[in-house]
């Protein structure tokens, strides 16, 4: 039984958080990045997140649900890459076209809010319960 089971949850979130966060500065920095090691252009990635399952006391039995989260794996966006018109590019194919990397600034921005704010609630909630734990301890030395 873990002592403090409020903090790992927490803990958790914030790493998954963080990783999350640095998919999109990547998916950012790479937004005119037309040529990979796979070949094409680069291709936006994004984390996906489960549920992190801890066995109940200890037994091989039922699952108990609840005990944070974690990044199940991070996947790359199957959207086609946008074309655009620039025949003096190096990249550039036949027709004059360029396939950039599927990248929305605008979706980044909006992701980028999100994790940030998934963040900042799991510091508060850790934050939170750090100060409880402090408390149930000051009520043990009266």
């Amino acid at each position: 039984m873990e002592l403090l089971p409020g903090l790992a949850i927490s803990a958790s979130g914030l790493t998954a958080e963080r990783l999350r966060l640095d998919l999109i500065s990547g998916n950012l920095a790479n937004i005119y990045t037309t040529r990979t090691a796979q070949g094409g252009p680069y291709r936006r990635k994004v984390a996906v997140f489960a549920e992190r399952i801890k066995e109940a006391m200890g037994s091989p039995g039922p699952q108990a649900p609840g005990y944070g989260v974690h990044v199940a794996g991070i996947v790359e966006d199957n959207t086609p890459p946008r074309l655009v018109y620039d025949p003096t590019h190096p990249d550039a194919d036949a027709q004059g076209y360029v396939a950039l990397p599927n990248i929305n600034v605008v979706n980044e921005m909006i992701d980028l809010i999100t994790a940030s704010r998934a963040y900042e609630a799991n510091v508060t909630a850790f934050n939170a319960a750090k100060a409880m734990a402090l408390k149930a301890l000051e009520i043990g030395r009266v």
